[in-house]
């Protein structure tokens, strides 16, 4: 046998690398308990372990970043890049607010969504940004929002969904309420923001080329953000072969339909040469051409833009909380003595009635719901910037210039140093506290008046749900009143119950918006003595 101490070049080679390995076996922290950060190799980063975590990649980075001291982890990427991932509130208001302007889209973002989203609000930085943001920030006053509510959230309910989900439940038949609540939010981000009624909710759900290819293209547009080696993607665009000969023949569609819109609004304006357009039929589309921008290209990036927005999240948000909702009957009564008084308080004169716009802003525990909703659920789990300048964040961690840097909501919705121990549970009341009132002098004696509720606002900056800073959400008010709107239309008068498994757990597909991977299954029971919003 050969013996080690006859050969000492090769012990001395391969002690140390035993001592080495035992030492970290010992030291090594167990993956369920402590901070274990991906492996990385030469060349390749981590890619081994993200190609390992493809399909849950939203929940692990969540993991490591609320197993993380500083709740902040970088990320290896092949070729010696870098990128950041943090869940710490103050290196969010950093990249939000303190540092706003070095934390931009950057190319790397921008290049990933150029075919789809162009040179739009979501997908630019800048002059174009803020161009876009004070143009589209006059369609969000009071004035705007409430005729939003009143006239189109509300006949697109009366005449469409509530009939649709009355049918199923007559009929019992499946729904896929996912699908349900994208045609609702689509045909009400249409005739919000260009004045059109596309009809996707009619009552024979129709197939719509327009909306399949923009579902295929925003996949592939995030599967290209997501990819850890991106000159793959860019081979395929290339040569036009794969996922990106797919993405040219949807981005094409999709942008054939959002050009027939600004065709359409352009006649239309035509017809008020010399005059200026009615009030009534002013609309984001009308101001942005009103504006001087006349730009086919440009004005046909921003449609897909607001479409994106007002679509996707706003279907996001909810399927969500109906999902979550149907696992918590006990919130699920709180919501229902909170919109049946208001329905019912009116009598039968509808003169005397407040308009749905005011009853609905003052769902207080409804607001709650959806705000935690939210937390666990939120319509953009994850959001990219890239540093534009050298700078250290708050926690001390080095970003260099061109470092891609991202805060992570959804981990943020899951963190026990945010949210305490019982951060899994759905708890509304996590918002509310109970305002201290005078006693009642009618009160009986040693009878405690128990006061009403007000609602918590949270740090923008550790419940980043809606952005903050400079790039706070525009569409903020509006996406709560069409929410709660829908919430209170369909609770008054239906139970949605999900047709699935009781172990089920819905996997969210982390796309530019989340879904719910295979649709959300549901049957509609109507409710006995319903109340009618």
């Amino acid at each position: 046998m050969f013996e080690l101490d006859q050969f000492p070049p090769l012990s001395l080679l391969i002690l140390p690398l035993l001592l080495v390995l035992l030492v970290n076996k010992i030291l090594s922290p167990s993956q369920s308990s402590s901070y274990v950060l991906p492996k990385s190799y030469p060349l390749v980063g981590s890619f081994l372990a993200f190609r390992k975590h493809q399909k849950d990649f939203l929940q692990w980075i969540a993991s490591i970043l609320n197993s993380s001291p500083s709740s902040t982890f970088i990320l290896k990427r092949p070729l010696g890049e870098q990128q950041i991932f943090t869940s710490n509130p103050a290196n969010v208001e950093c990249i939000l607010k303190t540092h706003f302007s070095i934390y931009q889209k950057g190319a790397s973002y921008s290049i990933a969504l150029q075919d789809l989203l162009g040179h739009g609000i979501f997908n630019s930085d800048g002059h174009e940004w803020k161009f876009q943001r004070q143009v589209a920030s006059h369609e969000f006053n009071t004035k705007s929002l409430r005729k939003f509510v009143d006239h189109v959230v509300d006949t697109e309910l009366k005449d469409r969904l509530i009939p649709i989900l009355s049918n199923a439940a007559k009929h019992r038949t499946v729904l896929d309420l996912q699908d349900i609540l994208k045609r609702f939010a689509f045909d009400n981000i249409c005739m919000l923001a260009f004045g059109y009624d596309p009809e996707y909710l009619a009552p024979s759900l129709p197939e719509a080329p327009f909306a399949a290819a923009f579902e295929e293209a925003v996949q592939i547009s995030s599967q290209r953000l997501r990819s850890f080696f991106p000159f793959t993607w860019k081979i395929q665009r290339l040569l036009d072969i794969g996922s990106e000969r797919k993405l040219r023949i949807a981005v094409s569609q999709v942008r054939e339909f959002a050009r027939t819109l600004v065709k359409r609004k352009k006649m239309e304006l035509a017809d008020y040469e010399g005059n200026s357009l009615p009030e009534s039929n002013l609309d984001l589309l009308s101001r942005f051409l009103a504006s001087g921008h006349v730009d086919e290209h440009f004005v046909t990036d921003i449609v897909i833009s607001f479409i994106l927005a007002g679509r996707d999240t706003t279907s996001a948000a909810l399927t969500g909380f109906f999902w979550l909702l149907s696992k918590n009957p006990r919130a699920e009564e709180e919501i229902l003595k909170e919109i049946t008084p208001k329905r019912n308080g009116g009598g039968c004169n509808t003169e005397q009635q407040q308009s749905v716009f005011d009853e609905v802003r003052h769902l207080l525990y409804t607001h709650a719901s959806l705000c935690e909703s939210m937390r666990l659920y939120p319509p953009v789990p994850v959001d990219d910037k890239e540093a534009i300048a050298d700078d250290v964040l708050p926690d001390g961690t080095e970003v260099k210039k061109g470092t891609r840097v991202a805060y992570h909501p959804y981990a943020m919705g899951r963190s026990e140093k945010l949210w305490g121990k019982d951060w899994p549970n759905y708890r509304p009341e996590r918002w509310l506290e109970r305002e201290t009132t005078a006693p009642n002098s009618a009160a009986a004696e040693g009878e405690v008046e128990e006061g009403k509720r007000k609602f918590i606002q949270r740090d923008p900056f550790s419940y980043p749900v809606f952005q903050a800073g400079p790039r706070m959400c525009l569409g903020k008010e509006m996406a709560f009143l069409q929410m709660k709107r829908v919430v209170a239309a369909v609770l008054s008068r239906f139970r949605v119950v999900p047709l699935v498994a009781d172990d089920f757990e819905p996997v969210f597909v982390p796309n530019l918006t989340t879904m719910m991977k295979g649709g959300f299954p549901v049957r509609i029971e109507e409710r006995m003595n319903n109340v009618k919003w």
